[in-house]
């Protein structure tokens, strides 16, 4: 594929950029009093309003031949065809194939890979049943009221982040819990609330070894132990998400409660998988099922939609035209609802461990920029805190509010207050406040027109800070798995355009083999001689305060 820069789409866009910069959105509302309107569209039981954006017609078919240039369609169909996208790992990209609803085959290596999709799913839900109907005891006979979920990474946040989002459709039989830290204070406040009798934990990784996650299962067993079980107690209380039955089941794991994963479903890509268990576990098989239901829906709106009516392929291109061409470095994520707090933390990892990339797909260094920082919080909490640097600095920062209309059991006037803070933001953001408006409004102030003119500088907000608005009707589970299939479209189209594989990390893969060599060293199992200076200091620091605890 040829060099970004040497498309005609991106020089078109380049000489859009330096007019556009010079214009107000303010303006362009004031003009066009259907901008609203024409700039909307919706999708899976969510709304876009994407018109407080620094955009005009002739930007968005600019980014859209971008889009066509870049090969983008044949990319999304490439995934779902089972293609192997994932070029450095020669492996297939299939987490829609775990949310296949449409009865046809995935076929990946002559192979179709449905049968297995289908096959975990109906195990996942008999051991939901199972455990929440009291029918799985535990050991002494007693049924399981808590559940630990024990992972790292996608192996963690992505069943953490769902089931908190959906905390009204939890059960009231099961009180589920994650761990994911190896700090031990973690493991240890779990624990603490734990009855080993009716605790059952849940082990996800994919080789059974990843550290963090081994070790906080190896402190959880001993602590199972200690607490008077035997070792033949260890099947009824342990299951796990891996593809090594053989650890498992030398764990102590009946092999019959290990849940399989496929190489083609990466750890960000994964809730959707048997690494879901704890989803399940939390708010019922049913309820999961309509998790993938939603996602499956935005999966068959991405590959049929023209791109002017998209919503991944709008949110795409519109972070590609602030990240390359308006100077933006990061994107920041608003959810206007508590149970969607976590949020922001699940795209950071999608978004900036997919996109996070320096290499195009044929080895190249890249000469644009790639993946934005992704950060973010709950509101209204923010307003009272870093929304005043997207406000009043100089950074560019495109926002994405999140919003749903309706949610359950709310008293009325505290969500017509959460929605108006959402709403007066976004406007805020756009139209800003001039000086001439402060100076005006300090008129009646006890102020000498130096004073005056000093403040009204301060309060002046420049405006024009774009923002999407995304409202959905009830964040009920099929919502919740069409939003996070948009994200997860969105980074897949961002990729294709910037030409990188979004579906490895060696940066991440780097950082555990390294850890793994420091651990080494701190043990005393190898000498630190290969190691730089510094980190070998820390290391004796370390290894000191130790010996004299």
């Amino acid at each position: 594929m040829e060099r970004i820069r040497h498309t005609q789409a991106w020089s078109t866009l380049e000489a859009l950029s330096t007019g556009i910069k010079r214009q107000h959105m303010r303006d362009w509302f004031a003009a066009d009093k259907n901008r609203a309107s024409e700039y909307t569209t919706n999708a899976c039981g969510i709304t876009l309003d994407y018109s407080k954006n620094r955009v005009t017609e002739e930007v968005l078919k600019a980014l859209f031949e971008l889009a066509e240039q870049r090969q983008v369609s044949n990319k999304i169909n490439a995934m779902f065809a089972g293609g192997l996208i994932n070029t450095t790992e020669h492996r297939a990209v299939l987490h829609t194939a775990l949310r296949n609803f449409s009865g046809n085959k995935v076929m990946v290596d002559g192979e179709d890979v449905m049968p297995s999709v289908l096959a975990t799913l109906d195990k996942m839900k008999a051991f939901t049943q199972s455990v929440q109907s009291g029918a799985h005891k535990g050991c002494t006979g007693k049924p399981i009221k808590k559940v630990v979920c024990i992972g790292i990474g996608g192996s963690f946040l992505g069943p953490k982040i769902v089931t908190e989002a959906l905390k009204p459709y939890k059960n009231k039989v099961l009180d589920v819990r994650f761990v994911a830290n190896v700090d031990a204070c973690h493991i240890q406040d779990v624990l603490s609330e734990c009855n080993f009798e009716e605790t059952l934990f849940v082990m996800s990784s994919k080789s059974f070894n990843t550290q963090e996650t081994l070790q906080n299962t190896l402190t959880a067993k001993a602590w199972f132990l200690q607490q008077g079980a035997t070792v033949t107690d260890i099947a009824k209380h342990f299951v796990a998400v891996s593809s090594n039955v053989k650890a498992a089941t030398d764990f102590g794991m009946a092999a019959d409660n290990v849940f399989p994963m496929a190489d083609w479903v990466g750890g960000r890509y994964s809730l959707w998988s048997a690494i879901g268990l704890p989803i399940c576990l939390a708010i019922g098989f049913d309820n999961f099922r309509q998790v993938l239901q939603g996602a499956y829906e935005m999966d068959e709106h991405t590959k049929t939609t023209p791109f002017e009516s998209n919503l991944p392929v709008i949110l795409a291109v519109l972070g590609v035209w602030y990240r390359n061409f308006m100077g933006a470095q990061s994107h920041v994520l608003l959810p206007y609802y508590h149970y969607l707090r976590g949020f922001p933390a699940y795209v950071q990892q999608l978004d900036m461990e997919s996109n996070g990339k320096t290499t195009t797909q044929n080895g190249m260094t890249v000469d644009h920029g790639t993946g934005p920082i992704i950060w973010g919080g709950e509101g209204t909490n923010g307003q009272h805190s870093f929304h005043q640097l997207i406000h009043q600095s100089n950074l560019p920062i495109p926002a994405d509010f999140m919003l749903p209309i309706k949610v359950l059991d709310q008293d009325d006037t505290h969500h017509a207050m959460l929605a108006s803070n959402c709403f007066g933001q976004t406007q805020a953001l756009m139209q800003g406040k001039t000086f001439e408006e402060c100076y005006r409004d300090l008129g009646d102030k006890d102020l000498s027109d130096e004073e005056r003119v000093k403040l009204a500088a301060h309060k002046t907000m420049p405006g024009n800070k774009p923002s999407n608005t995304l409202l959905f009707e009830q964040l009920d589970p099929k919502t919740l798995g069409a939003l996070i299939a948009l994200y997860e479209h969105k980074v897949l189209i961002q990729g294709a355009i910037w030409d990188v594989n979004s579906f490895d990390q060696w940066g991440v893969e780097l950082g555990k083999v390294l850890g793994n060599d420091v651990l080494n060293v701190i043990q005393g199992n190898k000498s630190d001689e290969h190691l730089d200076a510094s980190t070998a200091a820390l290391i004796a620091q370390f290894n000191q305060a130790q010996k004299n605890k």
